[in-house]
């Protein structure tokens, strides 16, 4: 690879504390280059992903089919607005219904997006019979937007925010009783992710998702899950919903969707579809070509490689691990609660200087929730870079007092 120069971390840094707005906490470093599980900053030095692109690299940094479907698009066709009909659209759009409930797509770019979509597809839906409001659950995070974060059942994104949208319920996550306290006649739709994933890698009990579809079943609410996360192959199916036996009136999707491009989704069922009239909803750049061409690549990837097997075998070997060191130091881990690659480890102790810690030996993890280390590694992460990356989690661990 031809060398780039490119100007140190102090300098973009400097650039940044000069021409943008502050509203990130960044770590001192900026990123040039990445590889599979790799990146390099501006100063070469390599580090080892484990929680590559917020969630958004499933396919690790610069997969290959992904960079070429981009290259080749950029070349043909960059953006037509969606009052055209274009190739890439309709085909990604087959593809994610034909791996999901064969429903139909409304493209966007971000979670946030596609879940305000939801919340405003379930409102039409619901305005037919006067129902309007929205069950959501405690540690729940659906996105920033006044919407998505009016959603969001955690009161620390809404400080300073208020006042929030009205018609929002929170409810406890994984405690059917009190949804049926709150799902009644005035209820459009539950709005719930399978797993929760900022909220500290939450799994809830087998029988949760399947109660929740009888409950909005028999009240006449749509159930709405919010896939942005746990969706396309993280969890080792397509989607987390499909663990269990039951299919949702609407699916939201992000992240993982392009393979790092920015990409979002709602799919509604045929049934709900409609009630998002022409007219009621728009996205400039939703379902552009560069985007789905990219979501195509991903997961023609993701079937040639196999990585829906993968992701399984990669949390099962965290598990162990973190199993061997929680044996060490059961004073310090609480839980270890993994689903494919969705890894979450429960401290009895602030996690933030284990996040500093790694950073400081070149290995990159998040920290979620005050005390719980999250993991979102690729499905492309190989046996050698897991051991090595948990390694060096381990030692940090290891140096925490209780």
């Amino acid at each position: 690879m031809a060398h780039v120069s490119h100007p140190s971390s102090a300098e973009t840094i400097e650039q940044f504390e000069r021409y943008v707005i502050g509203n990130y906490r960044r770590f001192p470093v900026s990123l040039v280059r990445g590889e599979g599980s790799h990146i390099w900053d501006a100063e070469g030095n390599r580090y080892l992903d484990l929680f590559p692109g917020w969630g958004c690299n499933v396919l690790g940094h610069c997969p290959p089919r992904v960079v070429e479907a981009v290259r080749d698009q950029v070349g043909t066709l960059i953006h037509v607005p969606n009052t055209w009909y274009m190739e890439a659209q309709g085909a990604f759009a087959q593809a994610l219904s034909e791996r999901s409930f064969g429903g139909q797509c409304f493209f966007c770019n971000s979670g946030a997006e596609a879940n305000e979509a939801a919340i405003k597809l379930a409102r039409l839906h619901g305005s037919k019979s006067n129902r309007s409001t929205i069950v959501t659950m405690t540690h729940g995070f659906h996105g920033r937007t006044y919407a998505a974060l009016s959603a969001t059942a955690q009161p620390k994104y809404h400080q300073g925010c208020g006042p929030m949208l009205p018609g929002f319920k929170y409810v406890p996550y994984n405690d059917l009783s009190a949804a049926s306290d709150a799902i009644d006649d005035q209820t459009a739709a539950v709005l719930v992710e399978p797993i929760q994933g900022e909220g500290g890698i939450n799994i809830p009990a087998p029988d949760y998702l399947a109660g929740l579809r009888k409950l909005c079943d028999d009240r006449g609410a749509l159930l709405m899950l919010d896939e942005v996360q746990t969706g396309l192959g993280r969890t080792g199916s397509w989607f987390a919903y499909q663990h269990s036996s039951i299919t949702p009136d609407v699916l939201t999707c992000a992240k993982a969707l392009a393979g790092g491009v920015a990409c979002g989704v709602m799919i509604a069922s045929t049934a709900v579809a409609p009630s998002l009239r022409p007219g009621m909803h728009a996205s400039t750049f939703g379902g552009n070509p560069i985007a789905c061409r990219a979501g195509l690549a991903t997961i023609e990837t993701i079937e040639a490689e196999g990585l829906l097997q993968r992701g399984p075998q990669i949390g099962e070997r965290f598990r162990t691990h973190f199993d061997r060191l929680r044996a060490e130091r059961p004073e310090l881990i609480r839980e270890i609660r993994t689903r494919g690659v969705m890894i979450g480890v429960e401290l009895s102790v602030d996690a933030s200087p284990v996040v500093a810690g790694c950073l400081e030996r070149r290995v990159l993890i998040n920290a979620t929730q005050g005390t719980v280390i999250r993991l979102l590694p690729s499905l492309t992460l190989s046996d050698e870079h897991l051991d090595e990356g948990f390694e060096v989690i381990a030692e940090v661990v290891r140096e925490l007092r209780s």
